[in-house]
């Protein structure tokens, strides 16, 4: 009884460590993106993200935008920063699979971002395979 008592024990505990790990690597990855977008890294955004990942939004004029990771990442340059403010609000994954919501504060255009990102984790890495986002106008503060 104290055996299978034990080995059940043991088996949440490392469950459980595996899921924080998976939780760590999704926050890392991210990150990446988040401080990579603000601090001009491409390098960092070609990490985050699966080559051929793709992004959504809608267009003013209310039609389907839709771009590829490589446009996206060419809007950044190397060491260029852009005052963007990005925190991770959620992250939701079971196994293999995840999805995750990231808001961004773009002062220079006043306007909040929201992210919504769908990730899968191969080859013991986790990678943003596609973003959908929105954004609304906001009143920045004057410095």
């Amino acid at each position: 009884m104290n055996r299978h008592l034990i080995l059940g024990a043991f088996l949440f505990l490392c469950s459980h460590a595996q899921a924080q790990s998976d939780a760590e690597q999704i926050t890392n990855t991210l990150n990446d993106y988040i401080e990579g977008t603000a601090n001009g890294e491409p390098d960092r955004l070609k990490k985050a993200f699966h080559p051929d990942f793709k992004l959504y939004g809608v267009s003013d004029a209310n039609e389907l935008l839709i771009r590829s990771g490589e446009q996206y990442i060419a809007n950044f340059t190397p060491g260029q920063k852009t005052d963007r403010i990005g925190r991770i609000i959620s992250i939701d994954f079971e196994n293999n699979a995840a999805s995750a919501k990231v808001e961004v504060i773009v002062p220079k255009f006043s306007r909040v971002y929201t992210d919504y990102f769908l990730l899968m984790k191969y080859q013991g890495a986790w990678k943003i395979v596609q973003k959908s986002f929105t954004w609304k106008s906001v009143r920045m503060e004057a410095k």
